[in-house]
């Protein structure tokens, strides 16, 4: 199995819904690049630091160099059913020092967006990261313009935390990141609100939710707040 830099072990993380496999560029890369490229996965890329890449061997070169980087775990996402690729996540920054990690480099084709094996996908991210990693820390980072990726962070239980002001530049635009986090004493409780929500119990015969997952509104966690 990959061992990443900081410590970690890419293993297999199973859900009902989908599973996350470390990601082997040789092995998914074909995969991948065929369901999210091409008409109608332009939007996929939008906020993405890189990509979309000319072909395979371009997007595999990108994936092997990815997957090299320090402190890094990726996953590729599989449905359970269909035994399909559906999107791609990493457990990233990982500091075994400073006991924390950050969920990102997300991408997830339409049919896995706002979905069961969606929540789920973050929800076996996040409890790998607190159960199996030991991290006191969990952070969520996106383009401070993607309202989409907010709503899914304080819908999963992410305290948002403040914005990076001109972070970076990403294809020529000047980008404000969006800084979130979930902290080991709030696992929990929000471990609980997701088990809830993803037992299949909590779905009609179409599929539809029955109790909605509350989406968390406060701004940041005790922690973080000033006394002045």
């Amino acid at each position: 199995m990959k061992q990443c830099s900081g410590g970690g072990e890419a293993v297999a993380l199973r859900g009902r819904y989908v599973s996350l496999i470390p990601l082997d560029p040789a092995v998914h890369a074909e995969r991948l690049y065929a369901v999210c490229h091409g008409p109608g996965h332009e939007d996929s890329w939008r906020f993405l630091r890189d990509g979309p890449f000319a072909d395979v061997p371009a997007y595999r070169a990108h994936l092997e160099a990815f997957a090299g980087l320090e402190g890094v775990l990726p996953f590729v996402i599989m449905h359970n059913g269909s035994g399909d690729v559906v999107g791609k996540m990493s457990l990233m920054r990982y500091s075994p020092t400073h006991r924390s990690v950050e969920i990102g480099y997300v991408l997830f084709v339409p049919v896995l967006r706002n979905s069961r094996g969606g929540t789920e996908a973050i929800y076996l991210a996040a409890r790998y990261a607190f159960e199996d990693l030991g991290c006191r820390r969990c952070e969520w980072r996106s383009d401070a313009a993607n309202q989409a990726s907010a709503r899914a962070a304080l819908r999963l239980g992410f305290q948002r935390e403040g914005v990076l002001r001109q972070h970076m530049v990403v294809k020529a635009r000047s980008r404000d990141t969006a800084v979130f986090s979930l902290l080991d004493a709030e696992w929990p409780a929000r471990k609980a609100a997701l088990d809830a929500w993803l037992e299949p119990s909590n779905f009609d015969a179409e599929g539809r939710q029955i109790a909605a997952l509350k989406r968390s509104d406060a701004s940041a966690p005790p922690s973080a707040q000033t006394l002045l």
